[in-house]
């Protein structure tokens, strides 16, 4: 009768992040200035499954062949993160859209379409006359070449 070693025993042998994994990372985000757009630090890590495009595809890139433990910094470009500014994207509004609640320039508001689809945009300006806003549509990364530093937490077993 073969000797077999206790579960306890055996070495655990470590796959790299592929398509399918679920996996837990830290990141951090910066801009071409190094200003911080975006951490995970003091927070949770951030899960995600690998191929299902549930972050930009830059970031999934970069994951993809880490192990546990591995870190990696990486650029990514606007194509491979939320794509070039769109001058088309940003529009003029009359006023009478936001009724007494007026924001601020720079906070994003929420617009619904009217097939019921919600759409976020960034207040740009107001006319001087005060009649119209300016809304910025595209993503407020759009045009924006990004930064990442990652560390892979772990890679959930399935």
């Amino acid at each position: 009768m073969p000797i077999v070693a206790p579960e306890t025993d055996r070495k655990k042998v470590i796959m790299p992040a592929a398509h399918g994994d679920t996996v837990a990372v830290h990141y951090t985000g910066t801009l071409d200035d190094g200003s911080e757009f975006d951490s995970s630090s003091g927070r949770d890590p951030l899960s995600f499954t690998l191929g299902e495009a549930e972050v930009i595809p830059g970031f999934e890139n970069a994951v993809l062949g880490l192990e546990p433990g591995d870190s990696a910094s990486i650029v990514i470009v606007p194509d491979d993160a939320y794509g070039p500014r769109h001058p088309e994207a940003v529009q003029e509004v009359p006023m009478e859209l936001f009724g007494e609640n007026v924001p601020p320039v720079g906070v994003i508001v929420t617009l619904v379409a009217p097939d019921g689809t919600k759409v976020p945009a960034t207040v740009a300006s107001f006319t001087e006359d005060g009649t119209s806003a300016t809304l910025d549509f595209n993503h407020p990364l759009a045009g924006q070449t990004l930064h990442f530093d990652i560390e892979l937490v772990e890679i959930a077993e399935a």
